[in-house]
């Protein structure tokens, strides 16, 4: 799920309505197997030239310009809430980046590019539920009077007879309840809005005029490899942002900015603090250990998250490098890690995968900084305070230059589409939001302590020392021998298996879908792993506040 509106206002419900439907079929095509693909609102929005960017567009011209020029990922190209329009014009980076810290943001060698094969247009209860039935989500037109921007459940219908499109939404199903008829509909509005981001629409009047101005598209099923030309390289219209690090950062102590001095290291391998302790305050184990409740002499030969029982029940995958370079692998390894086993608990039956917010653990520094971090805060801040889902605050890899307010952790933002070089955010308000929780979290190292942690409750994160080689990684199960490894990097574990006779851990990076085996990574399991087996972090999922502790007053639940 995602919102328009964040972090400033966007009119480009066009192209998430476009880009959310493109990827449901995409992932109806594939029967749901991993790895889920997002499809990218900012390449459109910023490419489209037929349509407004910020200002507005059509979802069938948002197809039409895929059809002709193909799309990335959103661990591509993240939305901005720009557009051409205003700030963020097309360019070969635009499509695709990848940032390092201290120089210009580039443009990956290689990346996957998706495209349509037909389009057209719908219209119709009966045609509309045919095309749905048959192939997957649409894209439709829609008025929007006040009630349905108030609305919060239940079937609506509106009774002021207003039909006048303004917004587009995606129609992702049809149903019946009590005798009553309605469409099932995704917004870009956040899930703190009406049904977990969704409502119902009363189905067979033409009611708000959902029924008189769709559009489908049928994405070709395959990904396709992009090999960037040294004239896209060089293309004048790319923007070369650096990626300066360390960031300057606000200090929580001093209450002031501060940039740190030369006594911060930082390189593009070291986003997570080496040395820190994980849990000074102690762990919180309120439930035995899996590895004390398992027969640890017959734990599962393999388990892969990615494929489970015939399921893939990851959340989304990440780029903490874009839109400028970012150290917060502390905080994605995590959150991924988290989100991944609230998907397990909740056995897959939420509205959609559960992506957990890493920037709002960047802006309540909880562990860290994009100067690096410590992942045992995220886990003590899940457990104390709380985190929200991903369409509270959008990942814009930058540190706060104030105190964490309200506007920090939830917000939606109202019109007009922000000028550039403005902020806007007077036009922004904070909002209630859900909250996800952990009620135990702890440390474990070593093979079986992993394996079984994994059986039991799902993905870890853990902590590896990241080389250059390893940046270099293209798949295959991958082994490098460091005398002593030091965890300087954040990641997930998700599974392990063997090949071949060889033992591997399933890793998630953060580093895009253009990195490794579409951003994951196999490596051996023993010596020759950078370390993978020693610093590992885990937490049991719940959607209660557990701890007595009080959470900061500037948040909003």
């Amino acid at each position: 799920m995602r919102n328009q509106h964040i972090p400033q206002y966007c009119g480009s419900c066009w192209a998430h309505a476009a880009t959310s439907a493109m990827s449901d079929r995409i992932k109806i095509q594939r029967k749901a197997a991993w790895p889920d693909i997002n499809i990218s609102p900012q390449n459109v929005i910023s490419c489209s030239m037929n349509d407004d960017g910020c200002h507005g567009g059509e979802a069938l011209s948002a197809f039409d310009y895929i059809q002709k020029n193909h799309v990335t990922d959103e661990t591509c190209s993240l939305y901005r809430a720009r557009g051409h329009d205003n700030g963020i014009k097309c360019s070969p980076i635009e499509k695709c980046r990848n940032c390092n810290p201290n120089e210009p943001c580039f443009i990956p060698d290689t990346y996957y590019e998706y495209g349509i094969d037909q389009l057209g247009s719908v219209k119709g209860e009966q045609n509309m539920m045919q095309e749905i039935y048959q192939r997957g989500p649409i894209a439709c037109g829609i008025s929007v009077p006040q009630t349905l921007e108030d609305y919060t459940g239940g079937i609506y219908k509106d009774a002021s007879g207003d039909m006048n499109i303004v917004h587009d939404i995606s129609v992702v199903g049809f149903g019946e309840e009590n005798g009553e008829k309605y469409w099932m509909v995704r917004n870009s509005w956040g899930t703190h809005w009406g049904e977990q981001g969704f409502f119902r629409v009363v189905r067979g009047v033409n009611n708000i005029a959902i029924e008189s101005d769709c559009a489908w598209a049928t994405p070709i099923d395959k990904q396709i490899v992009h090999t960037t030309t040294a004239a896209e390289h060089a293309d004048p219209r790319n923007n070369v942002t650096n990626g300066v690090m360390p960031q300057p950062i606000f200090n929580l102590d001093t209450n002031k900015i501060e940039t740190p001095g030369s006594d911060v290291i930082f390189k593009k391998d070291s986003c997570r603090k080496v040395g820190d302790t994980l849990f000074p305050e102690g762990e919180q184990r309120n439930q035995p250990m899996s590895w004390d409740t398992m027969d640890m002499d017959n734990l599962p030969t393999g388990v892969d998250w990615r494929n489970k029982d015939g399921r893939n029940w990851l959340s989304w995958s990440k780029n903490q490098h874009i839109p400028i370079y970012c150290g917060s692998c502390w905080s994605q390894g995590t959150t991924s890690s988290i989100a991944d086993r609230f998907n397990i608990m909740l056995k897959d039956h939420f509205v959609t995968p559960v992506a957990l917010d890493a920037q709002v653990i960047v802006n309540n520094q909880a562990g860290g900084s994009c100067n690096g971090g410590n992942p045992g805060g995220v886990y003590k801040y899940a457990h104390k305070v709380g985190i929200p889902d991903s369409s509270c605050e959008q990942y814009t890899a930058t540190n706060l230059m104030h105190k964490a307010g309200p506007l920090d952790n939830c917000r939606d933002c109202t019109w007009p589409p922000c000028p550039e070089g403005q902020d806007c955010l007077d036009k922004c308000k904070p909002v209630a939001h859900k909250l996800y929780y952990v009620s135990s979290y702890y440390s474990l190292r070593g093979e079986k302590k992993m394996k079984a942690e994994l059986a039991a409750h799902g993905p870890i994160s853990c902590g590896i020392h990241a080389t250059p080689k390893l940046e270099k990684y293209t798949g295959g199960i991958y082994s490098e021998f460091v005398l002593l490894p030091t965890s300087n990097h954040e990641i997930a574990v998700v599974g392990y298996g063997v090949e071949n006779g060889v033992e591997y851990w399933v890793g998630r990076n953060s580093w895009g879908t253009y990195w490794g085996e579409q951003g994951f990574f196999r490596i051996a399991m023993g010596g020759k792993n950078l370390g993978i087996e020693n610093d590992c972090t885990a937490g049991i999922p719940s959607m209660t506040k557990t701890s007595t502790d009080e959470s900061p007053k500037n948040l909003i639940q």
